[in-house]
């Protein structure tokens, strides 16, 4: 199951022009930062932001007064060169010049396969920039409106000059929130849509060896009819066997909401944010953790497991230190796919909004860091890539004993008897528990309990594993994970 780690390109080279003193592009990313990437374990490498925006979004983005003052929390000493319009405004699929270009990319694609790295990109398919060569040769493309809707909701609707005179299209949107003022919102409702589409996509992936598809739902039949009351065939199934006819081994990571995580994986995507296990882990609900995860295990073998990426809170600053490492163990020991975000393991604490292209200096945690280096060496054991996974039962201590509610335990098995036992108290309290292990193997020998995480190492017998079972006595927000041996 693979490794993630999410690079917000702009940032990330604006931090490096100003250590060389000039622009720099991704021909000056260095090979220590690659090998840095590998050496930590990381298998993929996500570039946020390298498409080709427009001075429309950027107009947009500099302008807006809302926007301006998230800008002026993140960053106060900001200048309008800091402000470079939301990178999901896309005008073209191409890499943007100030990056470097498409043979910049495609340079250091080849760098990244030479470490074991391979890359991810973007794709925005249910809106447009602005600016894109669309919204003038090809308006049909996108979802129309009327004088009515512009008067009674303006900030849905825009007024477009475009070659067959002025027109009102829809801006972007999702329907729960407002819309996005940069964006046109396509319509596919037209077949044409899902052609044009489909060529964009196939562009990407053939930049990339998978793709992050934006909002995927957005464009499921039923989610778009009760947006815009119009009809559409589905469009993900077709498009991803498009794309695999080309490049049979992209894979396909949908950013997805509302519950319809089982809808994506059945129209073709490889993996699925899986949003709730990270609401459940940041509201400490411990018993709907483990239900969640005891509901669907090979649903969650496909899941894209987080604690931050660019749209949610630093993790560092909303779960605290105590809660921060357990909270990342249970995301991270978990199955599915594991999502790193630029910052994250040093303990960032500023988000930053997709419209900037440079970061407040914030100091490193070291302590975060180190943590965070060693977890990344639990993930990397061929137990934990290869292994079956298997959530365990918790059993109260003693009669009365409420605090077993507490605990998360799995463990990661390999038929060599390669075993690493995860268990964590996810609760402000101390917490005692029994969890059995079950593998009759162990009943006639000596097992030792030796922790990745920590100095810990316990001598036990087999049996005594087996039934009762493993004795935890753990203080508020303990854990353990354990090597057995």
């Amino acid at each position: 199951m693979p490794t993630v780690y999410q690079v917000n390109t702009r940032v990330w080279l604006t931090d490096m022009s100003r250590k060389l003193g000039r622009p720099a592009t991704l021909d000056d990313v260095p090979d220590r930062e690659l090998d840095d990437w590998q050496h930590l374990g990381f298998d993929w490498i996500y570039l946020l932001g390298v498409w080709q925006t427009g001075e429309a979004g950027r107009m947009i983005a500099r302008s807006d007064p809302q926007l301006r003052q998230s800008y002026r929390q993140t960053l106060p000493d900001l200048h309008e060169s800091d402000i470079c319009g939301s990178c999901f405004a896309v005008k073209q699929y191409v890499v943007h010049p100030v990056l470097g270009g498409d043979p910049a990319l495609a340079r250091l694609r080849r760098r990244l396969h030479e470490h074991d790295l391979r890359l991810i990109l973007d794709f925005v398919p249910n809106h447009t920039a602005l600016d894109h060569d669309w919204a003038y040769d090809h308006p049909e493309y996108y979802v129309p409106g009327s004088e009515a809707d512009l008067a009674t909701s303006p900030g849905n609707y825009i007024r477009l000059q475009t070659s067959r005179g002025q027109i009102i299209v829809a801006h972007g949107r999702d329907p729960n929130f407002p819309a996005w003022t940069d964006t046109l919102q396509l319509n596919y409702a037209q077949p044409t849509v899902h052609e044009a589409m489909q060529h964009e996509l196939i562009g990407v992936a053939g930049r990339c060896d998978g793709v992050r598809c934006d909002m995927a739902m957005l464009i499921l039949p039923d989610v778009f009819q009760r947006t815009w009351r119009l009809s559409m065939q589905p469009f993900w199934p077709q498009a991803i066997e498009r794309v695999h006819r080309f490049y049979p081994n992209t894979v396909f990571m949908a950013e997805v909401y509302w519950n319809l995580e089982a809808t994506l994986l059945e129209q073709g995507f490889d993996y699925v944010y899986d949003k709730r296990f990270y609401d459940l882990l940041r509201a400490r609900r411990t018993a709907l953790l483990r239900e969640h995860l005891r509901t669907d295990v090979p649903t969650q073998r496909h899941a894209v497991h987080f604690l931050e990426n660019h749209d949610e809170s630093r993790a560092a600053a909303v779960f605290p230190l105590e809660v921060h490492k357990p909270a990342a163990v249970l995301a991270f020991l978990s199955p599915g796919l594991r999502f790193f975000h630029q910052g994250q393991l040093e303990g960032r604490t500023t988000r930053i909004p997709v419209q900037l292209c440079r970061a407040p200096d914030e100091p490193v945690d070291l302590t975060l860091r180190t943590f965070y280096e060693s977890l990344l060496g639990c993930i990397r054991l061929p137990v934990v890539q290869q292994g079956n996974w298997q959530l365990l039962d918790c059993s109260p201590a003693w009669d009365g004993n409420w605090t077993w509610d507490c605990f998360v335990a799995s463990i990661w098995h390999r038929p060599a008897a390669e075993r690493v036992l995860v268990v964590v108290n996810y609760a402000g309290n101390q917490a005692q528990c029994y969890v059995r292990l079950p593998f009759g193997d162990l009943q006639d020998r000596a097992v030792r309990l030796r922790d990745l995480l920590g100095p810990a190492s316990y001598d036990r017998q087999g049996g005594s594993l087996v039934s009762p079972g493993l004795y935890l006595d753990l203080p508020p927000w303990g854990y353990h994970v354990f090597e057995l041996m």
